[in-house]
């Protein structure tokens, strides 16, 4: 990632940023003296206890936004990328705490797989093996899962306490308004903002960075405003001393009050989670240009007449921006949990052709609206709900600290010492904060607890569901010699076209297709044995995805593709997936004959990585042909020369054109290059074969698998396969939903797993 900006670029993402990154950080100031101030701490009223509880949200925002986050965290990216998964990802990388068990040694030459700065590190130091032997990979994943939920917990939070902490503001100056009519008003805007997320935020994102400044500027005057009409002395509360008299006076009701002041720092997660679409310097510009200008913020009340009625619906506004930034952060979590097989199948949309980042999944949306709705209507005390989000907020930037002290000592090589120095130093801080949200779980807290729980159910056992899968497939694969013996026709029928066969595996033959065989002794002119899996790297380059290898000697027509996907990658188009698949073997073929690949008669090769998008249109031209559904409605649907009967390819093209919901397919035409020369007269015959098993069509074979436990196994895990992960994968996507297979090109075979 070229992080080679000028000075103007990142004046430019400063300003960009703050639509995105700052929006709730900035209207912290509608809740966070609110908070503090509830319960007993209200009766404290002398100058001392308020320029405490101010000296404890400067200081608190310094050290852990500031030093924390901006200064420190910031630098532990992963090639520019941020967040959770990118510190979980380093450490994968450098010390093996992978939950993915289809680790290849060539995903370790992929350009993203190394950070430049880190090349000098050992990454099989002595320390990392001791540790990775000691605690394998439960722990990392159990923080790594930890932090997912947390910060889910804490975004679902976020929204309803947000929007409902800029609507209250009416009650100020209308107090004898009925609590109703706030509850309705904070539903609609909810239910507004979750309809329209399907459109994408990217159409009104551009107005996103000047209601944020706007709001920013307008509370940073007002603050101005009140300090120098109420007491312009207030500067004194900078000091840390009045941290001390502030606890000398309220003593328990002063460490009470600190879940109230844990707030001001919500927001400082989303820097570091979205530091990939900005850079480093970009997001510390705009925080030291922004926050500390309103830190001095407190109430509604505060607000001059003339200008409250504009006020409240800037903070309405900026609420409802903020509220946005957290829903897309949500469905990124949720992506890269999927991403490393620890959540469901769910659909993953991609909402924008500039933005890569930008990603709409339909299940936690309605998810998220039904659970915002119900706390919302749920908690009539809005207090109750700032309990729930502190609580959620600040156990996640505690998780965040231990892996970013793992960060220091294992990625960046320091000592030991200076990792447990900064746990011990922020993670101090924080457990302070901690036991005083601990303390108000009765009064709301236990609600995003016990969701937690649920969420970390699911997902442990969606990973241990699909592992055991994985490793059924993996002890059952055939071996390589048993399908040699059968000859190149593998003692069936090969008909015309490609079967693109789709399996786990990164080696061997699955078995899938041996059981396709036994029941249907047929298979098509060419097999490809489809591998899609995740690399743990935030993107991989177009170039650099596809691992093409073969399947016994050239004359079985057998290959095996592996297509590397990184944890935030997002695959926006199956027909071009189609095309490049094609167009990789293509390549392979040419540069196997050329001395790069295999060897004729191997049992099954070495993989070759086949840059397509380097090499594209040189082995074969391809011509694009009409669409189905672009033609007129009294025109037949085109028909290709393929194979197949007329019968059945105008049924398949009428089925495609009706079929609600369907897309339109890209058809393209392969044909050989005219003017190239080849010195092996079998690669030309090999790739005439390619382009017209392909013009026959192409079909994928999916396993249709039925999981069961054996009968000897304990009742926990009969009760763990039998009823929870069947409810999960009978009420998630199928998986030709999510890799958006045609139902007219889709063969599904039975499979019974005994786990």
């Amino acid at each position: 990632v070229d992080r080679s900006y000028q000075f103007k670029d990142v004046l430019i993402l400063a300003y960009q940023s703050f639509g995105v990154l700052f929006g709730d950080l900035s209207i912290s100031p509608l809740y966070v003296f609110k908070s503090t101030f509830s319960g007993n701490l209200s009766n404290y009223q002398s100058e001392d206890v308020i320029f405490g509880a101010l000296s404890l949200i400067f200081w608190t925002l310094t050290l852990l936004s500031l030093f924390k986050h901006v200064i420190i965290l910031l630098n532990a990216d992963d090639n520019g990328e941020g967040g959770i998964f990118a510190l979980y990802s380093l450490l994968c990388r450098h010390a093996k705490f992978s939950l993915l068990p289809n680790h290849q040694t060539a995903d370790e030459e992929l350009s993203t797989y190394h950070n430049p700065r880190y090349s000098y590190r050992n990454p099989q130091s002595l320390t990392v093996k001791r540790f990775a032997e000691r605690h394998k990979k439960a722990k990392i994943a159990l923080l790594l899962l930890s932090s997912s939920l947390l910060n889910f917990s804490a975004n679902r939070y976020y929204l309803q306490f947000s929007v409902r902490s800029a609507i209250e503001g009416v009650k100020v100056r209308s107090s004898e308004l009925h609590y109703g009519v706030v509850l309705i008003i904070a539903c609609i805007l909810l239910v507004g903002l979750f309809v329209l997320q399907h459109r994408g935020t990217y159409r009104v994102a551009f107005m996103f960075a000047p209601i944020v400044i706007l709001w920013s500027l307008s509370i940073a005057a007002i603050g101005v405003y009140n300090i120098l009409k109420w007491n312009p002395r207030v500067y004194k509360a900078l000091s840390p001393y009045y941290i001390y008299t502030f606890f000398r006076d309220t003593r328990y009701d002063g460490w009470i009050s600190l879940g109230g002041v844990l707030l001001c720092v919500t927001g400082a997660e989303a820097m570091f989670a979205d530091l990939g679409q900005y850079t480093a310097a970009s997001i510390r510009a705009a925080f030291l240009s922004k926050n500390f200008a309103s830190v001095s913020t407190s109430f509604y009340a505060s607000i001059p007449d003339s200008l409250f009625w504009p006020v409240l619906v800037m903070a309405t506004l900026a609420a409802i921006v903020a509220s946005q930034s957290v829903i897309s952060a949500t469905f990124s979590i949720v992506k890269q949990c999927y991403a490393i097989g620890c959540f469901p199948r769910v659909k993953v949309v991609h909402k924008s052709k500039w933005f890569r980042g930008q990603i709409y999944i339909p299940e936690i949306n309605w998810v998220l609206l039904v659970l915002c709705l119900a706390v919302t209507v749920g908690f009539r005390d809005i207090n109750h709900l700032g309990n729930a989000y502190g609580l959620t907020y600040m156990s996640a930037m505690f998780v965040t600290t231990w892996l970013t002290a793992l960060i220091i000592n294992f990625v960046w090589g320091q000592s030991l010492v200076l990792a447990l120095l900064f746990a011990l130093f922020f993670g101090s801080i924080e457990i302070i904060f901690l036991s005083s949200s601990f303390i108000r779980i009765s009064k709301g807290g236990w609600v995003p607890l016990v969701l937690s729980v649920i969420f970390m159910l699911i997902m442990f056992v969606w990973h241990y569901g699909s592992r055991k899968k994985y490793l059924y497939d993996f002890h059952n694969k055939v071996p390589m010699k048993q399908i040699l013996t059968l000859g190149p026709s593998l003692g069936i029928v090969r008909v015309p076209g490609i079967g693109l066969i789709f399996t786990a595996l990164v080696s061997g033959v699955p078995a899938t297709f041996t059981r396709f065989l036994t029941n249907l002794p047929t298979f098509y002119q060419v097999a490809v044995f489809v591998c899609e899996k995740t690399v743990l790297v935030p993107y991989v380059p177009q170039k650099e995805r596809y691992l093409i290898g073969r399947i016994g000697p050239k004359s079985f027509r057998m290959y095996r593709c592996i297509v590397r996907n990184g944890y935030k990658d997002v695959q926006k188009n199956e027909d071009d997936f189609e095309n490049d698949l094609i167009m990789s073997i293509a390549e392979f073929i040419q540069l196997e004959a050329e001395g790069s690949g295999t060897l004729e008669g191997s049992v099954d090769g070495r993989m070759a990585v086949v840059r397509t998008s380097e090499k594209f249109g040189k082995r074969l031209e391809i011509s694009e042909l009409e669409r189905n559904g672009e033609a007129s409605s009294s025109m037949p649907p085109t028909i290709l020369n393929s194979s197949k009967s007329h019968i059945l390819q105008y049924l398949q093209s009428t089925y495609e054109m009706e079929s609600p919901g369907s897309t339109l397919r890209r058809r393209v035409r392969f044909k050989l290059q005219p003017d190239m020369n080849y010195r092996d007269p079998n690669v030309k015959d090999e790739l005439l074969e390619l382009v017209e098993a392909k013009q026959s069509g192409v079909a994928y074979v999916l396993g249709h698998s039925h999981i069961k436990a054996k009968m000897n196994a304990p009742c926990l895990k009969r009760f763990v396969i039998h009823v929870a992960y069947l409810f999960l994968r009978k009420n998630c996507r199928a998986p030709a939903v999510v890799l958006n297979i045609p139902q007219t090109c889709l063969i599904e075979v039975g499979m019974n797993y005994y786990l």
